[in-house]
């Protein structure tokens, strides 16, 4: 695998504001995030961003969704060699897959994901649903944190399970509009446990008291995530750290307003209002979390492979100018936290 360049990334303005207007388009929440991003960095994510949405949108609105596969394949083959097809997506993530690296198993890993999806391939347990969000999510956080100039293990999974959880929440708010649609992710087992028809529920998608349980269930799953990923923050260069946390804390938001109405996500859609975005941004803000020890806690099985493909051969974390600067002020930070710790000792 290539080394990760040392300059800082950089794309032209095109291109730029081709990935700006997909990411406002598509997502608020991380537009919102990525907006505290250092440059270069937030430059590269809405890259990876346009990209992601640009083969998730090619799948959804084509006439033969095995087509859309295969046009993505091809399209990840070109630019892997360098040479991408003339679509704005492609040229601005052969971009940043180049200057960062990337390790082409984590986008094929996306792309089996929505391979998944096309097949409507259900879950039995959920092992098998982190199996599926691991692809269409954990996938993106370890691309982010490789963005970001970290490969360490402990780092990069505990990105994955930031992805884990926020996948789980998203499945947790679209119980309703998933079942409208014929889909289920739900893990099979649970339903059964809960005494949930799965045919009979997708005939009629009701909020009744046991699927309000297994909402519940799933949404504290994904809190044990959070928890655990959280911790993750502290690895990351310092000038994305309230980014990533403001993300964390406005997915996990979306939890706490299903929770509100009672783990009712067929008759409502939960979503986090903008003021409350502007809240959590401010509460991400805070001091505490910048210090604290990552957890050194295996990563999640169903992650492993996604972890060892980005710190394989990644011995040395690419340095440009926004993560040289990080470390410059992450250095002058601790160094004022151990003075404020000596002047109160005296």
């Amino acid at each position: 695998m290539p080394e990760p360049s040392t300059e800082s990334f950089a794309l032209d303005p095109v291109l730029r504001r081709e990935c700006e207007e997909a990411i406002r388009a598509g997502s608020k929440s991380f537009l919102a995030a990525s907006m505290l991003l250092p440059g270069s960095t937030r430059m590269a994510a809405r890259a990876l961003y346009a990209f992601c949405r640009a083969t998730d949108d090619l799948v959804d609105e084509s006439a033969d969704p095995a087509e859309g596969l295969a046009e993505i394949r091809a399209r990840l083959d070109a630019i892997y060699r360098g040479t991408p097809r003339d679509h704005p997506a492609d040229r601005a993530f052969v971009a940043v897959v180049e200057h960062y690296a990337l390790p082409r198993a984590l986008p094929d890993a996306l792309v089996e994901g929505f391979e998944w999806d096309v097949g409507n391939r259900t879950y039995r347990d959920c092992n098998e649903l982190c199996a599926y969000s691991a692809r269409v999510a954990s996938t993106v956080g370890v691309m982010m944190t490789l963005i970001m100039g970290v490969c360490d293990r402990a780092v990069l999974a505990r990105a994955a399970d930031l992805g884990l959880a926020m996948q789980l929440t998203n499945i947790a708010r679209d119980v309703g509009e998933d079942a409208r649609r014929g889909r289920i992710y739900l893990p099979l087992d649970w339903l059964e446990e809960a005494g949930i028809d799965r045919e009979a529920f997708l005939a009629n998608p009701e909020a009744c008291p046991a699927m309000r349980a297994t909402t519940e269930r799933l949404l504290n799953t994904a809190q044990s995530l959070y928890a655990r990923a959280m911790t993750g923050i502290a690895g990351l260069p310092l000038t994305c750290r309230m980014a990533i946390r403001s993300a964390a804390l406005i997915y996990r938001e979306i939890g706490r307003e299903i929770e509100k109405s009672g783990h009712d996500s067929i008759t409502l859609r939960a979503h986090t209002s903008t003021r409350r975005k502007l809240e959590l941004i401010a509460q991400a803000a805070s001091t505490p979390f910048l210090f604290q020890p990552v957890s050194t806690e295996p990563a999640h099985p169903e992650v492993r492979f996604l972890v060892e493909a980005a710190a394989a051969g990644r011995s040395q974390a690419p340095r440009g100018v926004d993560a040289k600067a990080g470390r410059m002020i992450e250095l002058m930070a601790r160094s004022e936290d151990r003075r404020r710790t000596a002047s109160f000792n005296v």
